[in-house]
């Protein structure tokens, strides 16, 4: 007999009977969370960008529980992880819209919830872009053309020193202009999906 609890929890059981995919409560957000196997599950499934076997998932998820490869990995080792999917996480993340999950073909993909508990783990995904870089980069450029048209370098000493700062000042502008564009569409994307959760 087994001693893995299948049972939903009152909230996700709730989600599952009342067909309402498209809302999550914060209470089955973290309670799906709280389990580290279910979050790999979701590391595994961004990561793979497709419909992947049980088979694999639970070998990758074992491996990175017993900090070795899938090629080391003992049957003992496999088996536990594979059985707490199939019997346990699987189903509960299924239920609650997170995954898709054929158990008759052991094929899992990520379903329209996941995008809800995605914004709480820590991907690269889902890491804020990095325009600070992109800041660095210009600021290099624009002081190595500004430098190159001072001192009458080819062919920057065509353009007047004035004229290259221009430049400068425009591409820092444009730049900035694309970073709040792009902010206002993840406010937006984030709002979406704030309204969804209960």
């Amino acid at each position: 007999m087994s001693s893995i609890d299948t049972s939903l929890p009152d909230e996700i059981a709730s989600v599952a009977d009342s067909g309402e995919e498209q809302r999550l409560s914060k209470d089955v957000i973290f309670e799906l969370l709280k389990n580290r196997r279910r979050r790999e599950v979701l590391a595994y499934l961004l990561e793979a960008e497709e419909t992947v076997t049980l088979g694999e998932l639970a070998e990758q998820i074992a491996a990175w529980e017993n900090d070795t490869d899938v090629a080391a990995l003992s049957s003992d080792q496999r088996k536990r992880v594979y059985v707490a999917l199939y019997q346990t996480h699987l189903p509960k993340m299924d239920d609650a819209g997170i995954v898709e999950y054929d158990q008759d073909r052991g094929l899992i993909s990520l379903a329209d919830n996941a995008d809800l508990l995605m914004m709480y783990l820590d991907t690269d995904t889902h890491r804020q872009d990095r325009w600070d870089r992109w800041y660095a980069a210009l600021s290099v450029v624009g002081a190595a053309l500004v430098t190159g048209a001072f001192l009458g370098l080819p062919p920057l000493s065509a353009i007047p020193t004035l004229g290259v700062a221009g430049i400068v000042v425009v591409a820092f502008f444009l730049l900035s202009a694309a970073h709040v564009v792009t902010n206002r569409q993840q406010e937006r994307t984030v709002d979406g999906k704030l309204s969804r959760i209960k």
